[in-house]
């Protein structure tokens, strides 16, 4: 199935970093470690590294479906094409509600810092419709720069992800020399049930980065491009938060520590006098930027992808002539920011987003199962995911076991979820489409019965074409149209004339196959 309403392919390996690792650094590195250093102490670096190591099998399955697939919509795709229509659309809806909530978050928290710093500073404090307007503000600027171009948006982010190490990278190595070791002291008082329940805790500090994989379709040599991106980003950003978090500890009292809302501004302060506290509300204040517009740039490109498969209204799948961008999705999802900045409880929905964030990661695992076992000849990622498929049931087990422990509130509103998918695909979409999933060639497998359809294996053969940016000549396109003759077993060679007969009769070409042995031919 070609896509007539293609998105430009403008995106390098350097815009992929910057958005899988802008999307990663917020308030997972800002405001998170002083609530972790109050449940884990000083080992609150063990589980950040926990939680670097948990996101792993995630991040490799989707980089192995981004290269095999590169469509916009990213899990919400991978999903609908491998277990079917229902849990794609739960997939499609919660990876949209969890992005929009994370730019959510990440616009309040860009207006929380700023006045947070002004009152350190000048001793400037803002009334709560104050901080609301600042962060609509934002989402807007964020909404007006992803329609103009995606690739303004990329560069953007690459401008202020590369800011953003760099003051990071200041402040660990002026750091480090004021570490003081007698601070790790009782490093493991906590117990090892604690550091492992604070890497769940953090594990959300790593959630951006697959949400690059949204906008797959926008990536030039996405076999080569996604899986690297993805992999670098995983890497440099977990060494950086690693880095900033043992100086962190290292230089700030523990007791100061967890009752502080900006953890590493007061690290900052401590470690480069006079300027070290602005420079990281700085440095914080771009992380929340990257991560609000990385998440608008993603979110809005799961409604679009729905809206192709009919998911959705039609008109969610425009894409404007002159800029080349989902500008309706765009608008649909930057609503959604403002409503959640303008409404909702935070904290409750901040542990619904997560939860649903886990649920998909468990999904991509299933997902890459389930199109490996189909054996269907299309699916060709350019990247395999290792250890298939020890690590794949791993990693479901583990994000269940974290899914358990976010609490009732979650699971219900997940659950909710999954309803509305299921009402929404009985009254909508049931009459729509009729595509085979993979799931269901599984099913072909196991119980030896031929499917009528081999929609998905077109659609993925049409991709291939479109990724390895191959072009079809004539008789491609011949063998595409042509009739077929299906000969059931050994044929005289009589009959084989008058197929061949008919075939210069029809102005069609046909191809002529034979299942079995044409002994008698000559």
């Amino acid at each position: 199935m070609k896509q007539t309403d293609g998105l430009k392919k403008e995106l390098a390996l350097a815009d992929v970093f910057a958005i899988a690792s802008g999307a990663m650094i917020s308030s997972g590195l800002f405001v998170l470690p002083a609530i972790a250093y109050a449940k884990a102490g000083p080992a609150v670096i063990l589980s950040y590294f926990f939680a670097s190591l948990l996101i792993i099998p995630s991040v490799l399955c989707q980089a192995e479906l981004g290269s095999a697939m590169p469509r916009a919509g990213g899990m919400y795709f991978y999903v609908e094409r491998s277990l079917g229509a229902i849990p794609g659309l739960f997939t499609g809806l919660a990876d949209w509600f969890s992005l929009a909530l994370k730019s959510a978050f990440a616009v309040v928290g860009i207006a929380i810092f700023i006045e947070l710093t002004l009152f350190q500073l000048f001793g400037i404090s803002m009334a709560s419709w104050q901080l609301k307007t600042i962060a609509i503000v934002s989402c807007i600027v964020f909404t007006v720069l992803n329609i103009v171009s995606v690739k303004h948006t990329s560069k953007f982010q690459i401008l202020l992800v590369t800011a953003l190490f760099a003051i990071l990278a200041v402040f660990v190595l002026l750091g480090a020399k004021k570490v003081e070791f007698v601070r790790y002291d009782g490093f493991f008082d906590k117990g090892w049930l604690a550091i492992l329940a604070t890497s769940g805790l953090v594990f959300v500090s790593f959630g951006g980065l697959n949400k690059v994989v949204n906008v797959a379709e926008e990536v030039r040599q996405p076999g080569r491009n996604l899986p690297l991106g993805m992999l670098l980003a995983w890497l440099v950003v977990s060494l950086f938060y690693i880095a900033v978090i043992t100086t962190t500890v290292g230089v700030v009292d523990g007791s100061e520590l967890k009752s502080n809302l900006m953890p590493i501004s007061l690290a900052a302060s401590k470690t480069i006098p006079f300027v070290g506290f602005g420079l990281l509300g700085i440095a914080a204040v771009a992380a929340f930027v990257t991560t609000a517009n990385a998440g608008i740039l993603a979110a809005s490109r799961s409604p679009m992808a729905m809206s192709r498969d009919r998911l959705l209204p039609s008109v969610l799948r425009h894409v404007s002539e002159r800029f080349k961008t989902p500008h309706i999705s765009i608008l649909l999802t930057s609503g959604s920011v403002i409503a959640a900045v303008t409404f909702l409880d935070v904290e409750a929905l901040a542990k619904t987003a997560s939860t649903l964030l886990i649920i998909l990661y468990l999904l991509g695992n299933a997902s890459v199962i389930v199109m490996r076992e189909s054996k269907i000849q299309s699916y060709r990622p350019k990247f395999k995911s290792p250890l298939y498929p020890y690590m794949h049931f791993f990693a479901i087990i583990a994000y269940s076991t974290l899914i358990i422990n976010m609490g009732t509130l979650p699971l219900l509103i997940a659950v909710g979820f999954v309803g509305l998918s299921a009402v929404w695909y009985l009254l909508y979409v049931a009459k729509r489409i009729s595509r085979a999933s993979a799931a269901m060639h599984v099913v072909e497998r196991i119980t030896d019965k031929e499917l009528n359809t081999v929609t998905l294996e077109d659609e993925l053969r049409d991709i291939l074409l479109e990724r390895d940016d191959v072009i079809e000549d004539r008789f491609d396109q011949l063998i595409k149209k042509c009739e077929i003759i299906d000969v059931k077993g050994p044929q005289p060679a009589d009959q084989v004339s008058y197929c061949l007969d008919i075939s210069r009769s029809q102005p069609a070409l046909f191809e002529i196959l034979f299942l079995g042995n044409l002994s008698d031919c000559h």
